[in-house]
């Protein structure tokens, strides 16, 4: 059996992976301002993980997953994941709630206990937030851009929530209270650019946003061609 990393080394490799999922650079100081930890404390565990093979530091200091590393890091987050569905789905946690829950017990699932979960579930794609698991094709995807880019009298329906948001417990709190989940339908009211807000209509009642909050919130452009077709 390949050896595992610890979970300090796993809690790094997602944050590489989500960072670069995002499309953004990863550098030692993003990761030490997300880990709470000195620079000089990440810059040791980046360099173990060069050393073991998980990552490559090119000579602008930017971080990147080699194989192995990407590898890993698909693992530890197709864990995470699983682990929200099932504290919501099985557990009947709240869904606000779950993205910090399952990172306290995400580093302790087996593959055996992954793969039995993952059947308890039907095999599901997506966290409870709409993100997709690693591997899914994206193809098999919704295309999609943020709320904050509709205009009034549109109507969309939400895909997800960005997962950098997953990480403001009041934002996903905020969101679970007003309905603002995925497969939820709304009508965009108003948008209002002299104070950076928007006002979108849901199961009858008018919800208010930031245009951060808006920005993190997909709305469904397109549907795959599979899931229109069929």
């Amino acid at each position: 059996m390949p050896h595992r990393p610890s979970s300090t080394v796993e809690d790094y490799l997602m944050e590489i992976y989500d960072k670069s999922r995002e499309g953004r650079v990863v550098i030692a100081a993003r990761l030490a301002e997300k880990m709470a930890v000195a620079p000089p404390t990440v810059w040791n565990t980046v360099r173990r993980m060069q050393r073991d093979d998980l990552v490559d530091i090119s000579g602008a200091k930017e971080i990147t997953l080699t194989p192995a590393g990407q590898a890993a890091a698909e693992s530890i987050k197709r864990r995470h994941l699983l682990t929200e569905r099932l504290l919501v789905d099985i557990l009947g946690l709240d869904w606000a709630d779950a993205h910090e829950e399952a990172h306290l017990i995400e580093h302790t699932i087996t593959p055996r206990v992954e793969e039995r979960i993952m059947a308890v579930l039907g095999n599901p794609t997506r966290c409870p937030h709409g993100n997709p698991f690693p591997g899914i094709d994206p193809a098999t995807m919704p295309k999609t851009r943020p709320l904050a880019t509709a205009r009034a009298g549109e109507e969309w329906e939400i895909d997800g929530i960005n997962e950098s948001a997953e990480e403001d417990h009041d934002l996903m709190a905020f969101y679970q209270k007003n309905g603002l989940v995925p497969g939820a339908r709304l009508k965009v009211r108003e948008v209002a650019s002299y104070n950076s807000t928007i006002t979108v209509d849901l199961d009858g009642r008018a919800v208010t946003l930031g245009m951060p909050a808006a920005e993190n919130l997909r709305i469904v452009v397109e549907q795959p061609v599979a899931a229109s077709s069929a």
